[in-house]
């Protein structure tokens, strides 16, 4: 799909990563249609020319008419939550959600979908390093405070690789690991709260691949730009570093730190193969100093429009 001209209906356009989805697209060229709850929560969108058209997760008849006319369909808005959440909501919001997406998309005559998950769908983990042919969570996995989000999200897949082969829908599947970057309301709040005071603590022998957001919105262009994503799954996933290789890393991109950190033993350590989107997709993630020496730059020309540096990616629907 070439994207310059191109019309792509993002849903959960206002919130933390679509906010970054949008934008990549805007910078290929692409006409942006945010299908969203609130179009008003995030006005410079309309400002950048991006077309907001007001639908629920749960409103199938709605979202129907909010894809109608695009050529493809960006499946991104989710619940995430640090706080509880009850399963039922996971449900609606994540599974459910995508089931109407879907069928919705049908429903519009819109054949490509990109659906965001997240490398958290995959279960057990005892492999050093998990690609995209790991076992996933099922049905048959009881949800529970860590479990609930996960497995909401392989269900999505799930049903939505199902649905795709129902309808004759192009699905393509992203996988990204913790993202950060700006307008984020769920991570980097608590990683700026830790590197406010004059002594913190951060915990040793913790390493998470971390993902820039714009990485994420790069993969995205590249999967609808590519017919050879059809049918294909991606972990888009960036470098293993330690959480002290993070923060010297948000030091040298001029963020505020403490004078003295003192490690805390906290064995964890995941590594994802990354390797099929560098192969298939020509895509790359930048070194975390680009993308944290970015997320600064973006928060500082919104707090001098006067417009708020985050944005909770716990909200259904955008």
């Amino acid at each position: 799909m070439q994207l310059r001209g191109a019309k792509i209906a993002v849903t959960g356009a206002t919130g933390f990563l679509g906010r970054h989805l949008v934008e990549g697209l805007l910078r290929r060229g692409a006409h942006v249609i945010g299908v969203v709850r609130n179009p008003d929560r995030v006005p410079e969108l309309r400002a950048r020319g991006v077309e907001l058209r007001r639908a629920d997760l749960a409103e199938r008849e709605r979202l129907a008419e909010g894809f109608r006319g695009a050529d493809a369909v960006v499946s991104n808005a989710a619940l995430l939550s640090l706080r509880n959440q009850p399963w039922a909501e996971y449900v609606r919001t994540n599974v459910d959600g995508t089931v109407n997406v879907c069928e919705a998309a049908a429903a519009a005559g819109v054949r490509r979908i990109v659906q965001m998950s997240s490398v958290g769908v995959y279960r057990g983990r005892q492999q050093r390093v998990l690609d995209e042919d790991h076992e996933q969570y099922g049905p048959g996995v009881r949800p529970g405070r860590i479990t609930a989000y996960p497995l909401s999200k392989a269900l999505a897949e799930q049903a939505a690789l199902q649905l795709a082969q129902q309808h004759g829908l192009d699905l393509t599947i992203l996988r990204p690991s913790g993202i950060y970057g700006a307008f984020d309301g769920t991570f980097m709040p608590i990683f700026r709260a830790l590197m406010w005071p004059k002594l913190t603590l951060y915990p040793a022998l913790f390493r998470l691949p971390l993902v820039y957001a714009g990485d994420v919105a790069d993969a995205l262009a590249l999967a609808l730009e590519n017919p050879a994503a059809i049918g294909r799954a991606y972990n888009i996933t960036g470098a293993n570093l330690s959480a002290w290789d993070f923060a010297r890393a948000w030091r040298q991109a001029g963020g505020r730190s403490p004078w003295l950190m003192l490690p805390i033993p906290f064995p964890y350590r995941r590594v994802y193969d990354s390797g099929r989107a560098q192969r298939e997709l020509g895509w790359r993630c930048r070194p975390h100093l680009d993308g944290l020496r970015e997320t600064l730059a973006l928060e500082c020309q919104g707090l001098a429009r006067g417009v708020g540096a985050t944005g909770s990616s716990a909200r259904p629907g955008g």
